[in-house]
Order: C-alpha cells, then structure tokens, then sequence
C-alpha cells in the first residue's frame, strides 16, 4: 500500500474477501495503510469483508473510518 501511494495511485481498493482473521498487527497495517494513502490524497476503501472481520471493525470502531463495500462493482462506482 506504501508503495502505491508514494507511486500515485489514489484510489485503493482492499480485496478482504480471502481473509478469515485480522490480528492486533493487520489491524495496524490496516490503519497505517489507510493514513499513508490519505495523507498522499488518495482513498483506502475495502471489500468482501466476512462476518468475523466485519465484527473486529465494529468492535474497534474502525468500522467508521473505512468505507466497506459488500461487491467490488459498487466499490469502484464509489470512486467516481
């Protein structure tokens, strides 16, 4: 993700659909990620979250400060 945005990609999206678990240092990679492509003026929106996954964002109240999206063609609208 730190690569994409120092390279200028500005719109992001994070493919969670194969995860099943996110621990303490995904959660980290996950907002460190997000506040690198924010502050280089791009946007981090995520997808295909499961059940699981879903929870841990709540709980954490990261759920707020990702935009999640359940189907990728929505999520790439959502960029326009």
């Amino acid at each position: 993700m730190r690569d994409l945005a120092a390279k200028g990609s500005k719109k992001l999206l994070l493919n969670l659909s194969e995860v099943s678990y996110i621990d303490s240092s995904g959660i980290g990679e996950m907002v460190s990620s997000y506040t690198t492509v924010t502050n280089h003026g791009g946007q981090l929106k995520l997808l295909g979250l499961n059940k699981r996954v879903k929870d841990l964002l709540q709980i954490t109240k990261l759920y707020t400060v990702f935009e999640v999206f359940e189907d990728e063609a929505s999520a790439v609208r959502s960029f326009a």
